[in-house]
């Protein structure tokens, strides 16, 4: 309960108070320019690829060949990739999150190693799904790099262990991002990464228990 009651949860309670951060359309600084990109470009991006990732999974069959343990490697995949969209989103760009970060799209590549592994013994992987694989292991590096283009005084403070108070711990942006933005790419998130995902795991699930039953 002492948490509850610590400057990051009070900090985290008013979250939503201060001014929204300005995107502008027509940006012509850098720094506006490499946001509005992230923002609207890298993020976006990311949708494109699972989509047609998830239908080479299907047009495959993954449900009769490596099953619920491929699917699962996709969900833990996309759990490395969804906590440091979640932290870009919502809290304050230090060298915490930039950590988080990098650990997380490191272990993505990993993982994304592993997956193919498990994947090549079990069912045909195409040239194409590999090309598909190639943009989503790609997507969290070009993340990273531009958000630390946008926070280099953060990032040089993550390579150096700086100390400063803030910079360790897990606290809201002072703008946060619109909650329209924040809307939109949450439903965005769920339609084409969560959604096809599930259905992926349900209908491997169903085939399990359909090869037992018979």
């Amino acid at each position: 309960m002492a948490f509850l009651r610590g400057p990051v949860a009070r900090a985290w309670r008013g979250w939503r108070q201060p001014r929204n951060l300005s995107v502008p359309r027509n940006a012509s600084s850098v720094e506006d320019t490499n946001r509005r990109f992230l923002l609207y470009g890298v993020m976006p991006l990311w949708f494109v690829p699972a989509v047609a990732d998830w239908v080479m999974h299907r047009k495959t069959r993954i449900e009769d060949t490596s099953g619920t343990r491929e699917s699962a490697v996709h969900a833990l995949m996309m759990t490395e990739a969804g906590i440091p969209v979640t932290m870009g989103l919502l809290a304050r760009v230090n060298p915490l999150v930039l950590t988080v970060m990098g650990g997380a799209a490191a272990a993505h590549g990993a993982t994304a190693l592993w997956d193919v592994s498990l994947a090549t013994e079990e069912r045909e992987v195409k040239p194409v799904e590999q090309h598909i694989h190639s943009f989503l292991e790609v997507l969290p590096l070009a993340a990273l790099a531009f958000t630390c283009c946008l926070h280099w005084d953060e990032a040089r403070a993550a390579l150096t262990g700086r100390r400063n108070p803030g910079d360790w711990k897990l606290l809201p942006k002072e703008h946060p991002l619109s909650a329209r933005y924040l809307t939109g790419i949450g439903l965005a998130i769920g339609a084409f990464v969560a959604l096809p995902y599930a259905e992926e795991m349900t209908r491997c699930v169903r085939a399990v228990r359909a090869r037992r039953g018979a």
